[in-house]
């Protein structure tokens, strides 16, 4: 099953993400939170296979939400190249990203699709690719997530058009587990992607002629 969110268009001044209230607390009190959270589940912290527990956590905690030190401006604009004589769209597609909900915290996973016309730059792969994981880890909605990449884009490389399109599932705790796994595809048209239905469309089946690719080559 697949929720599609309401397709954005002429988005607002952009605000970016939401920067941190406070500085980031010290590994020793982030430890002291997991032990906290571990007694909370009604487990002892002391024990051996926990002892070692809430130092991993936080240094995980510190690459899950690596995000917020990251300027997804600068990942483009150190990396662009000259369009030179091409105009037309540029679809990366299958972008894999892992973010976490801000409302339970629990794991999203999923697929960006990034395309965009060039006016006069372009950025290359690995660019891109990192601007997805940028914003992927933050504590984030998948509606802003895929409105935020978009706007980078547009703002950075100036662009005709954007379009992103994000595919997530996400993994809902036990008294939701029936509903575990539902899938939601967000989009953001900018340019000539929202003005251009003929544009949409192509993408559209361009995605989907991938995804048949993709099923025939598994077997």
């Amino acid at each position: 099953m697949e929720l599609f969110a309401p397709d954005s268009g002429t988005v607002a001044e952009d605000e970016g993400p939401p920067a941190p209230v406070c500085g980031r607390p010290a590994a020793a009190e982030i430890r002291a939170a997991v032990r906290t959270l571990i007694a909370a589940a009604g487990d002892d912290p002391d024990r051996e296979g926990l002892a070692g527990t809430p130092a991993r956590v936080a240094h995980e905690w510190h690459e899950k939400f690596s995000g917020y030190s990251v300027d997804p401006d600068a990942l483009l604009e150190h990396r662009l190249g000259e369009a030179a004589d091409y105009d037309d769209t540029i679809l990366i597609a299958g972008i894999p990203f892992v973010s976490t909900c801000e409302r339970h915290m629990i794991p999203i996973a999923g697929r960006a699709h990034l395309a965009y016309r060039p006016r006069r730059h372009l950025a290359d792969k690995p660019a891109l690719v990192a601007l997805v994981d940028a914003h992927a880890r933050r504590l984030q909605r998948q509606e802003r997530m895929t409105t935020g990449i978009a706007q980078t884009i547009d703002r950075v490389l100036k662009p005709r058009g954007v379009a992103v399109i994000v595919e997530s599932r996400d993994w809902l705790d036990a008294p939701h587990a029936g509903r575990s796994g539902i899938a939601m595809v967000t989009k953001c048209w900018l340019g000539d992607f929202r003005n251009d239905s003929r544009l949409r469309r192509e993408l559209m089946e361009s995605l989907a002629l991938r995804a048949g690719f993709e099923r025939w080559a598994a077997g």
